[in-house]
């Protein structure tokens, strides 16, 4: 069985670090992008970041590129993103209007 190149470690989210598609509509669509990193300011690879609505429910999950690049299309509204990773683990509170949303979410260690 072949696995596809964009398939890492078992997550089938799409490469995270990709453009984005030229299909999108920005006026239309809400992307939540960004970059994990540690108290350093070094970028997270293989974090998991967590998408969770305004009531703490999850959502989606994505796996970050080596770069420590996410990105997640949503609603807009307000939104918690979670990153848990071997550097640490930290939480961001997003207002997502339409259009790119950059964010960016630092982890640190217990």
């Amino acid at each position: 069985m072949t696995t596809p190149s964009n398939i890492a470690d078992g997550c089938a989210a799409p490469d995270q670090s990709a453009p984005l598609p030229a299909s999108v509509d920005l006026e239309k669509e809400t992307v939540i992008t960004g970059i994990v990193s540690n108290a350093e300011g070094e970028a997270v690879g293989g974090a998991y970041v967590r998408l969770l609505d305004s009531s703490g429910e999850f959502t989606a999950e994505v796996v970050t590129s080596p770069e420590g690049v996410f990105r997640f299309f949503a609603a807009p509204g307000s939104w918690t993103l979670r990153a848990l990773s071997r550097a640490g683990n930290g939480d961001l509170a997003v207002d997502a209007t339409r259009g790119v949303n950059e964010v960016a979410l630092a982890v640190a260690a217990a």
